[in-house]
């Protein structure tokens, strides 16, 4: 008689916690870390909108820890169109800075996803890597015209992670100025 009366009693608090939104039988959920936000505005190089778009994507879809997202009001990073000097970024490595998209690269064939990525993965914080294969982003110009890889690979994306972790930038090398 004891067990039917508790019963009746645990069922009666599960009835009511529930539509409350009460979980009485699970322990609490661990909070994930919250990424950071970097905002990025695309608006100065009207000519590459849908490539940087796809460059920014192709970071979200590799890391978690940041995420960029474009939003023209907010922006910590702006992208310029140039015609001549090379594509480069100006960053803190910070989330912050201006990328100035060379137009005459892409017309000697460079890829401008590519571009667009590799300069991105300067305002996460990764440094140039020139001498690197096709398959890591950050090295630029360095495989040539016929490198359109616009994905970071695993070890860039797992830098990214680390110098993000739990979403806020560790202390690491300042980028300051990089040409494409």
């Amino acid at each position: 008689m004891h067990a039917r009366g508790f019963r009746r009693i645990a069922a009666l608090a599960v009835a009511t916690a529930a539509p409350l939104g009460f979980g009485l039988a699970t322990a609490p959920a661990a909070s994930a870390a919250a990424a950071t936000t970097v905002y990025y505005s695309s608006a100065g190089a009207p000519d590459y909108v849908a490539q940087i778009d796809q460059g920014a994507a192709n970071w979200n879809a590799a890391v978690s820890d940041v995420q960029l997202v474009k939003d023209e009001g907010k922006a910590t990073v702006v992208i310029h169109e140039v015609n001549s000097g090379g594509s480069y970024t100006q960053t803190d490595g910070h989330g912050n800075g201006d990328v100035y998209l060379d137009t005459s690269q892409v017309a000697e064939g460079y890829d401008p996803t590519r571009i667009a990525a590799h300069e991105l993965g300067h305002n996460l914080g990764l440094p140039d890597h020139y001498s690197g294969p096709c398959t890591e982003l950050m090295s630029g110009h360095g495989p040539g015209t016929s490198c359109t890889n616009a994905k970071p690979d695993a070890q860039e994306s797992a830098k990214v992670q680390q110098l993000w972790a739990n979403g806020v930038r560790a202390a690491g090398t300042r980028v300051t100025t990089t040409v494409y």
